[in-house]
């Protein structure tokens, strides 16, 4: 029991940090310096104010010196993070690989809420959480068996992405030509369409090295099965509104498969 509530304070502690890393790696600013502050006020926070989901709940959401609201995504970030560790802790023990598998889902974490609010995902992140999932093994044979997963995958979804563009992009080009005048026929009038992201295929890397293979396709089916409901919802919405951030659903596949993967491997083995 002792060791759990160590898991789960020590995940939240982590998550204080992820929070910094979500807000300042968008913005292009140190991680760093300055250190701890009020984005309204900009007075420095004291100790006390830092202390992960219980500052927040004395503070009742707000700042100590200017009264603003602090986001809620604070102390959410914050338990998702002690959640992680603890969920881990409970079903596989306190080890160096699992340290180093939840630190790979903490940066999946931080990597969706950075998709889910800017469309973006950051190579530092992603890059650590590879070498994150690429070091959680028990033996170097391991090690390597997690790094040629995690390039393989990256391999498949770069292929993918290719394929996919080249089909998108043709099929813009023919409904461009329909409409084609002497005046534009010398002139591309259609967009290169990406069918997507280099983030997303390094997240795919990720989930190679976290689960292997025959997991990871369960994970890819799964992801899709998750963001079909809202890709759904916003059907008739702008082009933009309709840009869904995917890494967040890859994220959630991933640490359900992770935690599910004695009883989907013997499904698997019993099936096919």
């Amino acid at each position: 029991m002792e060791q759990l509530l160590f898991a789960f304070i020590f995940g939240t502690t982590l998550g204080s940090f992820l929070n910094v890393l979500i807000f300042r790696i968008p913005k292009d600013e140190s991680v760093i310096f300055p250190s701890s502050h009020c984005t309204t006020c900009g007075n420095r926070l004291r100790v006390w104010h830092n202390i992960p989901i219980v500052s927040w709940i004395i503070l009742r959401g707000k700042c100590y010196f200017c009264d603003s609201k602090i986001s809620m995504q604070y102390p959410v970030i914050e338990f998702l993070s002690g959640l992680i560790f603890l969920v881990l802790a409970y079903k596989f023990g306190i080890s160096f690989p699992i340290l180093s598998i939840a630190l790979s889902f903490l940066m999946l974490l931080a990597l969706s809420m950075i998709d889910f609010r800017y469309k973006m995902v950051p190579d530092s992140l992603n890059l650590l959480a590879i070498l994150f999932a690429v070091l959680g093994a028990w033996s170097i044979s391991g090690i390597l068996l997690n790094l040629q997963n995690a390039l393989l995958f990256a391999g498949g979804f770069t292929l993918l992405r290719f394929a996919l563009s080249y089909l998108l992009t043709a099929s813009a080009e023919r409904e461009a030509k329909k409409v084609q005048t002497s005046w534009t026929k010398h002139y591309h009038t259609y967009p290169f369409i990406e069918a997507m992201g280099e983030g997303d295929i390094m997240v795919a890397a990720t989930m190679g090295a976290l689960l292997g293979v025959k997991l990871t396709l369960v994970a890819i089916f799964l992801s899709a099965l998750l963001a079909l409901p809202v890709m759904l919802a916003l059907r008739g919405r702008s082009i933009e509104e309709q840009r869904v951030p995917f890494v967040p659903f890859l994220a959630m596949a991933t640490f359900i498969v992770y935690l599910l993967d004695s009883p989907i491997l013997a499904y698997i083995e019993a099936n096919y």
